[in-house]
């Protein structure tokens, strides 16, 4: 590793080298204070702390990792210009880094990237090229760039040294709460995780650390299980930021080695979280950095004090639209009933009372006389309901049983 001359010369992933990394990230990190969170506490029976990195400088993690790897390069190294290939953290990243550090920036990200991360991007006054559907697509076309123009190439987790910026969060942690037992950690290809694991148990051995990777890509637990590092042939989950295919061969052996148990979350388990946060804490996270809220329910953590890193907060409106429609359906809080009713003034009257006598509110109403060529015989009445979840929609729905009616229950609409 070449020094820039303003800090000794350290390996990756040795203590010297985790402890001149949290110096440096400070630079341009803001101070991520963990938040206890009485609502996750009580439902678990521990104490839970969140390291919040959603409210970090670009809204994730991944600044600490990018500037300190652009630290450890040689003058030459920087000048060249950085590349790098990302759908949105790491690019805001090492746009954020390379612009403190006054080198030029080009950021690769897939067609497909939300135009409000592009933009951001591009607010730090990198140059973003879009190429591809997928992130493989990107990262491809970025390798191809770098030749061709002879850019240094940062990559978003396969690096010992961003992976050594990342564990300066880890630090935090441990100089925050001394005693904790657990950290729970999100997984996508592994630079994370594997800083994290591997400067707690330098420190204390005694702390577990956990990662957690969604159902749907879970290409670290497949590693882990096969002993190697293995592809995966699709990924499919609203953690976006976590849909990596294969995990980093260089930081692998790390996390074989430091990382306790990797669980895998299903994407309603990640909207439930969502709510959770949103509501009780007023932050927005997104998805992939709620894993490691969600992942509480399947560990064992009665007694402990447990830190959930929130590793980014960058959803985008549309996205978080979605994710708040489908946790409220899931919760039992908004609902749609459809209930025949015979084609007589005052029977729509009647439903309505119901509901409000039951302290539902209407969100919606739908009045189809067309559902039965006999509109005397029955017209359909489709009402979606707030409620302030399963209990009391099971109140309402008896309500309308009491009107001598048969309500079904059908896919809510928003």
């Amino acid at each position: 590793m070449e020094s820039n001359g303003t800090h000794e010369t350290y390996e990756p992933m040795t203590l010297p080298a985790f402890d001149e990394a949290a110096k440096k990230v400070k630079e341009v990190t803001l101070e991520t204070k963990l938040i206890p969170s009485q609502l996750l506490s009580d439902r678990y029976s521990c104490q839970v702390f969140l390291k919040p990195e959603n409210m970090q400088n670009t809204g994730a993690y991944k600044v600490r990792g990018a500037y300190y790897k652009i630290s450890t390069m040689s003058d030459e190294e920087r000048q060249r210009g950085l590349i790098t290939a990302s759908a949105g953290n790491h690019a805001q990243g090492v746009a954020f880094a390379a612009k403190r550090y006054g080198v030029k920036a080009t950021i690769v990200m897939p067609t497909t990237t939300p135009l409000i991360k592009v933009d951001r991007t591009r607010s730090y006054g990198a140059e973003v090229v879009l190429a591809g559907d997928l992130y493989d697509e990107a990262y491809a076309k970025a390798l191809e760039l770098a030749e061709e123009r002879g850019l240094t190439f940062v990559h978003p987790f396969n690096d010992l040294d961003v992976a050594t910026g990342q564990a300066s969060i880890a630090m935090e942690i441990i100089q925050e709460l001394p005693l904790v037992d657990m950290i729970v950690v999100p997984i996508g290809g592994g630079g994370l995780v594997s800083g994290i694991s591997t400067l707690a148990k330098a420190l204390n051995p005694r702390i577990k650390v956990v990662g957690v990777e969604p159902a749907g890509a879970a290409c670290m637990k497949a590693s882990l299980e096969a002993g190697h590092v293995v592809a995966l042939p699709k990924a499919s989950t609203i953690a976006d930021g976590t849909a990596v295919l294969e995990p980093g061969d260089k930081i692998f052996p790390y996390v074989q080695e430091n990382v306790d148990e990797v669980v895998t979350v299903r994407d309603r388990e990640v909207i439930d979280a969502f709510l959770d946060v949103v509501e009780t804490h007023k932050m927005i996270v997104e998805a992939s950095g709620l894993l490691s809220v969600a992942a509480l329910k399947h560990l064992d953590v009665e007694g402990k004090k447990v830190v959930c890193v929130l590793s980014g907060g960058n959803m985008d409106i549309l996205t978080m639209s979605t994710v708040v429609q489908h946790g409220l359906i899931q919760r039992d809080r908004i609902f749609t009933v459809s209930v025949l009713l015979p084609d007589r003034p005052g029977e729509l009257v009647k439903v309505a009372e119901s509901i409000a006598s039951c302290g539902g509110n209407v969100v919606r109403l739908e009045h189809n006389q067309f559902v039965n060529p006999n509109r005397n015989a029955a017209v359909e009445l489709r009402v979606t309901v707030e409620s302030s979840g399963t209990a009391h929609k099971e109140q309402i729905l008896n309500g309308i049983r009491g009107l001598g009616l048969d309500p079904q229950l059908v896919q809510a609409i928003l």
